[in-house]
C-alpha cells in the first residue's frame, strides 16, 4: 500500500485509476521512440546538446543525459530557477494526453536524486514539469509550473517519495485532462497515481525529459492523445552561452 503523508505546502486527498485502465475515448497513439537507432535523437531539441547522446544496452536503446556532476557547468542559464537540463519532442505540441515512457537515474543515492518530465511548454519561462525524487520537501518529488518566475510546486497529492533502484528502469505515466486542469502521474504502479496536481495555466506545449540537475535514461517513449499541433521547438539557441 501506497503511503501519503502530510506536508506544510499540500493537502493530501487520495485518488485512483482502475487497474484495467485504458485511453479516454478518442485517444490514440501520437508520438512513440524507441530509440533503436541513433537518429531518434534528431526527434529532440535540448537546452544543452552537449550533455545528452543515444545508448543503447541488451534491451534496446535510449536517450541518455550524461555528464560530470562535479565539474561540468552548462552554459544553459534559465532566467528563473528552474531545471537545466531538458530534451523536448522537437516539432510537435500536446494538449491533452496520456504519456508512457521508462526512465532510469544513474546518478548516486541521495535525497534529491531525480529526473523530470515536462509538458506545457510554451517557452522557457513558461511550463510544467514532474519531479520525481528520492524524497520530498518544497522543491522536490512534486509537479511544478515556471511561470516567468522560480518555479513552484502545486500538487494536491504526492507521496514520501521513491526509490530509485540502481541499474532499473522504471514505468512512468502522465495523464493530464486541461478542461478539467488535471494532471495525474504513476511511477511503477500503474493503477494508481502516486501525484495529482489541478492547473490550467499552460494549455498546448512540447512534452520532454530531463533532469534538474542529475543524470538519467529514457526510453520507449509513447504519447496518446485526440491530436499533436505541427509546431518547432527552437527555444534555446537564444539562451545557450
Amino acid at each position: 500500500m501506497r503511503i501519503l503523508f502530510a506536508l506544510p505546502f499540500v493537502a493530501m486527498f487520495a485518488v485512483a485509476l482502475p487497474a484495467d485502465y485504458k485511453l479516454p475515448a478518442g485517444f490514440k497513439e501520437l508520438y512513440k521512440q524507441d530509440f533503436a537507432k541513433p537518429e531518434a535523437a534528431n526527434d529532440f531539441v535540448f537546452s544543452d546538446p552537449a550533455v545528452w547522446k543515444h545508448g543503447k544496452d541488451k534491451d534496446g536503446g535510449y536517450l541518455e543525459l550524461a555528464y560530470d556532476r562535479k565539474t561540468y557547468k552548462s552554459p544553459y542559464n534559465p532566467k528563473s530557477r528552474s531545471p537545466i537540463h531538458i530534451a523536448l519532442v522537437a516539432n510537435k505540441t500536446f494538449t491533452d494526453f496520456v504519456l508512457d515512457c521508462e526512465l532510469q537515474s544513474t546518478t548516486e543515492s541521495y535525497g534529491h536524486q531525480s529526473m523530470t518530465l515536462y509538458f506545457g511548454f510554451t517557452e522557457p519561462q513558461k511550463f510544467y514539469y514532474v519531479h520525481i525524487a528520492r524524497a520530498a520537501d518544497m522543491n522536490a518529488h512534486n509537479v511544478f509550473i515556471v511561470n516567468e518566475a522560480p518555479r513552484k510546486n502545486f500538487a494536491k497529492e504526492t507521496t514520501k517519495g521513491i526509490d530509485w533502484k540502481k541499474d532499473t528502469w522504471h514505468k512512468v505515466r502522465i495523464v493530464r485532462d486541461t478542461a478539467k486542469g488535471t494532471i495525474e502521474v504513476c511511477f511503477d504502479d500503474l493503477s494508481k497515481p502516486m501525484m495529482k496536481a489541478e492547473d490550467k495555466t499552460f494549455g498546448a506545449g512540447h512534452i520532454g525529459f530531463g533532469s534538474f540537475d542529475d543524470t538519467g535514461r529514457v526510453r520507449n517513449i509513447r504519447i496518446s492523445g485526440t491530436k499533436a499541433d505541427d509546431k518547432k521547438a527552437d527555444f534555446f539557441k537564444p539562451l545557450a552561452k
